[in-house]
């Protein structure tokens, strides 16, 4: 009996989920102020400075920060809703390219984050981290072996990860969110990505330009 003959290599775009494909830290904040007596200033650079008991001013302890972050995770994901043209630029990428999400939570979070994708329209295989991403998208190319990887991401500190771990990965820093996007260091400018764009519209082009490098390149 013959072997069904193996697919043949496609491109691989590797992306992040909160503040790249749903709004997550807008929420975060709102619930935080709604049921938890926290202040969560936007345009602190990060979570250590922004969050603020409201009713002491204090700063709030780093294991209070993690127990609330999770607690969000586990109870209030129903919230995120798409980055605005987020789900129709995914759609036409993977006419073009494997999608994968890579994004950082515990991996017991792996199935309801695949579940709240695919609810807003994005079925694609689903990767959980902790800690810098340069070693799991390694281990994704290893595995994919694709023809050309494009990895996008809302923090400049996961491309340069990416960057000293797999530099042939083409990376594109985005963070969709608008009221976060100005605070947010950026990769491009860091050395670490390619490019920073921050709306859809704008990276899709780009992202199609450097998936039809390579078809012209063949």
């Amino acid at each position: 009996m013959t072997e069904p003959a193996a697919s043949a290599p496609r491109p691989l775009v590797i992306c992040d989920c909160d503040e790249v494909l749903l709004r997550m830290v807008p929420h975060f904040r709102d619930w935080l102020a709604e049921t938890q007596g926290v202040t969560f200033i936007l345009g602190k650079p990060d979570f250590s400075e922004a969050m603020h008991w409201t009713q002491t001013g204090e700063p709030v302890a780093q294991k209070d920060m993690w127990r609330l972050l999770n607690l969000f995770f586990d109870t209030e994901m129903d919230r995120q809703d798409p980055i605005e043209g987020a789900v129709d630029a995914i759609a036409e990428i993977a006419n073009h390219a494997e999608v994968v999400i890579l994004t950082n939570l515990l991996d017991n979070r792996r199935d309801r984050r695949a579940q709240q994708l695919r609810a807003h329209g994005i079925d694609v295989e689903v990767y959980t981290n902790q800690g810098p991403k340069g070693p799991a998208i390694a281990k994704i190319i290893e595995d994919h072996a694709p023809t050309k990887a494009i990895f996008i991401d809302d923090l400049a500190q996961h491309h340069g990860s990416a960057a000293q771990e797999v530099p042939q990965v083409i990376r594109l820093h985005m963070c969709g969110e608008p009221e976060i996007a100005p605070h947010i260091q950026c990769g491009k400018e860091a050395g670490h990505a390619h490019a920073r764009i921050d709306r859809w519209d704008e990276a899709l082009p780009w992202i199609l330009d450097q998936l039809a490098d390579e078809k012209e390149a063949a």
